[in-house]
């Protein structure tokens, strides 16, 4: 094997490091201190609102949107079903029932016109996912949620960076979560964060993730004992200040990291275009794709576990792309939902981050050509 790229890489390197003593010799390393709160501010630019809350991965930012927007046991929450489970996970653990909705056979993200008829009395809300990365439609799907009384929270999990008709992901809902996994855009291995144009939802968010109470930083410098009263379940939902340290470098790496991704997803099209036994991904023109993962969609006659096998034997890491959630049995009776199950069942994740070389990019398209021209791989 001459040639080996991973499907996945962080950016990281002794900025991060410094970063990370810097936190160490400062002698707060647990969660929801100094840097996490530095964090935040310098985060809210990216997302474009003024309240963010820092949490231990997207998952609880998920869950905590939903706690501060009122979610209560026997509710239904409509869900794009393409999506990493996460997102039908944090819909259970508040007590709610998700409900799937079938996607865009181009973007696969929440189809807007499939979305009312999945509407009843117990609907509360609609979480829109943004599949890797690619911002969902955000206009249609407001004006529905508006219509009905419902709120709606952005699963921005994948989608750090990337806009919406000129507006900054993090603005587009009533909450967006996000995540810091070590296949995002930006890293801290792991880790989350909850944004939001509305001061009290995040306040909410912020006393929830805490195990109920305000975090131990705000009775720093007391000229008194303060003992905190708790009043309401919470939850550990704390990102570590170590880990804060780490957003804070990537924060400001994350242009040049965008620019990397989209320059392999340029060389991808440059060099694939023309392949007619894959679909390669849309891109619309009037929202910013940060490509967190770049996933193609392989010709019904191939056979995909074929061709991600003999991908792997080459050196090139591929995956499948996410789940078509309704499929899962935890989440019980769903309606069939056949956009997203054709695409769960004809996606490969090929080699997408921000330090893939030109020669890389080269590699995995003629690697990839050579396979899907194989007799081999065909059913």
């Amino acid at each position: 094997m001459n040639h080996s790229v991973a499907l996945g890489a962080p950016t990281v390197g002794q900025e991060e490091l410094d970063a990370v003593r810097e936190v160490f010799d400062s002698g707060w390393l647990s969660g929801a201190g100094p840097s996490c709160l530095a964090f935040e501010k310098e985060f809210a630019a990216v997302a474009g609102v003024d309240n963010v809350l820092s949490t231990s991965n997207c998952g609880s930012a998920l869950h905590l949107a939903q706690l501060a927007l009122g979610v209560r046991p026997g509710d239904e929450v409509i869900v794009g079903d393409y999506t990493f489970p996460a997102t039908g996970h944090s819909v259970m653990w508040a007590g709610a029932k998700p409900v799937f909705v079938d996607v865009r056979p181009d973007i696969w993200s929440i189809d807007p016109e499939q979305i009312e008829a999945a509407i009843t009395p117990r609907t509360v809300g609609i979480i829109a996912v943004d599949p890797f990365g690619q911002p969902a439609d955000y206009d249609e799907i407001n004006a529905i949620a508006r219509k009905h009384g419902l709120w709606v929270i952005e699963d921005a999990a994948c989608a750090t960076g990337a806009t919406y008709k000129g507006r900054n992901v993090g603005s587009l809902a009533d909450m967006t979560a996000y995540s810091f996994h070590g296949r995002k855009g930006i890293t801290s291995g792991e880790g989350g964060a909850l944004a939001s144009a509305r001061a009290e939802l995040i306040d909410h968010a912020r006393k929830l993730h805490t195990y109920g109470i305000a975090p131990a930083i705000t009775r720093e410098g007391a000229a008194d004992l303060p003992i905190p009263s708790f009043d309401e379940l919470g939850y550990n939902y704390r990102m570590s200040d170590v880990q804060a340290a780490i957003m804070r470098v990537q924060v400001r790496r994350l242009p040049d990291l965008l620019l990397a991704r989209q320059r392999a997803a340029d060389g991808y099209l440059a060099q694939l275009g023309d392949l007619e036994q894959i679909t390669l991904p849309t891109a619309l023109d009037d929202r910013t794709h940060p490509w967190q993962s770049y996933v193609i969609t392989v010709a019904p006659e191939l056979d995909r576990g074929a061709v991600a096998m003999a991908l792997r034997a080459a050196g090139v890491g591929c995956n499948f792309g996410t789940y078509a959630s309704h499929l899962q049995p935890l989440y019980g009776d769903q309606a069939a939902l056949p956009v997203s199950a054709e695409i769960f069942s004809r996606h490969i994740a090929i080699p997408m981050h921000a330090n893939l070389t030109e020669a890389d990019v080269a590699y995995v398209s003629e690697t990839l050509r050579s396979i899907v021209s194989d007799s081999a791989v065909r059913r």
